[in-house]
């Protein structure tokens, strides 16, 4: 009943100092789950995306193309921003090359066929 103004200030203190610690531990999950997503999801998606912006920067006349659409076909001529892809024996069309959605290994199956 009788407790010195001293002794509480000092027994509140150390108990704000244990609230500080407590933050921390109760954050260390959010911190965790945060590593995980980057490593398992965030991290592998940038690097397929740069080895697909790799891949359609380096596209060349007699490639294999898969546009956004879905259309297959095989790369006829290539300018700074567009290619003209060939669909079926001459029918050729023009498409910008961020629609480009893969860029298909040489000796593939051919689209024509």
């Amino acid at each position: 009943m009788f407790v010195t103004p001293a002794y509480a200030q000092t027994a509140g203190a150390a108990a704000q100092g244990g609230g500080t610690a407590g933050a921390i531990v109760s954050l260390l999950p959010l911190v965790l789950i945060f590593v995980v997503f980057y490593f398992l999801m965030i991290r592998p998606q940038q690097k397929r995306m740069k080895s697909l912006q790799d891949s359609i920067g380096a596209v060349k006349k007699g490639d294999t193309v898969v546009t956004g659409g879905g259309l297959i076909g095989k790369v006829t001529k290539v300018d700074e921003t567009e290619v003209e892809v060939e669909l079926a024996p001459g029918m050729k069309v023009r498409s910008l090359k961020g629609s480009i959605a893969e860029v298909r290994p040489l000796g593939g199956k051919p689209a024509n066929d």
